[in-house]
């Protein structure tokens, strides 16, 4: 890509068909990581563990991750928007929004116009719980406060990416 020019109008980024408004957003997030990268053909590639401040893989870095709140809540998350029965571009809506890559993901629980719709589906549904002030941690226990069945998990997935 750096050969065809990923500046902004280089060959890097034609594409065989017009992009979707969504896909042009996310092409966006993508050169906006890509714009501070600065490569440097004369110094040597090498293995960097970004978890660890140093660069260097440990076995205690690792579990450390893997325990952690913030690494399990996401991996959690991430694992359950992916809905064979909801559109790919629901599920990516769900993703940045449980990212906080959107810029008003808030309106979501504490908007005065959307913020009731959660009490009415937990009602028409049959369920009982308190209101999240969190989207992972909302999403979590949405999809988890049924319990029960495999079926069951999936239907309030169902039903919590459809509310989004």
């Amino acid at each position: 890509m750096r050969d065809l020019g990923w500046e902004v109008g280089g060959a890097a980024w034609l594409w065989r068909r017009q992009l979707w408004a969504w896909e042009e957003e996310m092409l966006g997030e993508c050169r906006n990581l890509l714009s501070n990268i600065v490569l440097q053909p004369n110094v040597a590639d090498q293995w960097v563990w970004r978890h660890d401040p140093g660069g260097c893989y440990t076995v205690q870095g690792a579990y450390n991750l893997i325990t952690s709140r913030e690494f399990q809540d996401t991996e959690a998350t991430s694992d359950l928007i992916w809905h064979k029965q909801v559109p790919l571009k629901v599920s990516v809506l769900a993703l940045r929004l449980l990212r906080n890559r959107l810029q008003d993901s808030h309106l979501f629980l504490s908007c005065p116009m959307f913020a009731p719709l959660w009490s009415l589906i937990r009602t028409w549904v049959g369920i009982s719980s308190a209101d999240q002030f969190l989207l992972q941690d909302h999403f979590i226990q949405f999809t988890h406060s049924s319990g029960g069945s495999r079926a069951r998990r999936s239907f309030m997935q169902l039903l919590w990416l459809c509310s989004i």
